[in-house]
């Protein structure tokens, strides 16, 4: 079931496409990119679906219906940009932003308590914003974004800024959020965050969508038949047994054993290679190699802006 569907959705500002015929279906409990470089549209995705934004044509559905203006209350958004007050007090403005979310002040002090205690922020509350690092500043804008249990997250690099302990903190916590049934949208530039955290995702470049589906299926989609093999014994031996079936990349030594990226040629199978190289040496590895993320970013993207040309 999908918690949020966006159906080809449009958006120009005068003669710029920011948005065209863009399509996305987020399945519920899921954490879903939404990637693509500076300036292809994420953004104005992100602010049509918090409803800053209107579309100039296409649907946007919530949980299987029209989306409102109510659903917004269902929705909470970790920008970018950071919006905190600067002058305010860290507690006081956690308070004004929680009721604006529909929190009574006493719910609100509840929930708070239990988030400030769990990042250890209790110290903040009477500090103003501006007194307060970078970091610690994120820290108190994720807080205040999921304080009111939202069914959909939008999280905009939440990861900026943050020392690696504190990212690693935050990454949990998104973990965490999804397996307690929260669904979250995850726009980033880091595709190792991608390939650790996100189920699915969509490719947005130049306003057009041009990749969609699960991670784990688009990696099988783009694998190219290549395998890393590691064995101890004379390399040669293996790269003779290799003839002309097998392309060999890259061979490097690690601690006495050697490994080596071979490519198929001529749909030969892995079972194949196996049954050429265990008679010359002893195999202690053999993987196949998937492209990762970022490798699949950049080959798209760089295809998409030739083919626009």
């Amino acid at each position: 079931m999908e918690i949020f569907k966006a159906q080809h959705i449009e958006k120009k500002y005068g003669a710029f496409q920011a948005l065209n015929n863009v399509s996305l279906s987020v399945p519920q409990g899921c954490i879903y990119g939404l990637l693509g470089p500076n300036g292809a549209g994420k953004t104005t995705l992100i602010r049509i679906i918090n409803q800053i934004f209107a579309p100039d044509s296409g649907e946007l559905l919530f949980q299987g219906r029209k989306m409102t203006p109510n659903d917004v209350l269902n929705i909470g958004y970790l920008p970018e940009e950071r919006g905190l007050y600067r002058k305010m007090k860290v507690g006081e403005q956690a308070l004004y932003l929680a009721r604006l979310r529909g929190l009574s002040r006493a719910e609100a002090h509840k929930r708070l308590k239990y988030w400030f205690e769990k990042f250890e922020m209790q110290a903040w509350w009477d500090k103003k914003v501006e007194d307060l690092s970078k970091g610690m500043a994120q820290k108190v804008q994720f807080v205040v974004t999921v304080l009111h249990n939202p069914s959909l997250l939008i999280f905009d690099e939440p990861f900026s800024g943050f020392d690696p302990i504190n990212a690693t903190l935050l990454r949990d916590e998104i973990l965490a959020l999804r397996d307690n049934g929260a669904t979250i949208i995850f726009s980033t530039h880091n595709m190792s965050s991608v390939e650790e955290l996100c189920d699915n995702i969509t490719l947005i470049n130049k306003a057009n969508c041009i990749l969609e589906g699960e991670v784990d299926e688009i990696k099988q989609r783009f694998k190219s038949d290549i395998y890393e093999v590691g064995f101890s014994g004379d390399f040669n031996l293996v790269k003779d047994a290799m003839s002309s079936k097998f392309e060999i990349l890259e061979h490097k030594v690690v601690k006495n054993l050697n490994y080596v990226r071979v490519k198929m040629l001529n749909r030969h199978s892995g079972n194949e290679l196996l049954s050429l190289i265990l008679p010359q040496v002893h195999v202690t590895s053999f993987t196949e190699v998937y492209p990762s993320m970022n490798e699949i970013f950049i080959n798209m993207v760089e295809s998409s802006n030739q083919n626009k040309l």
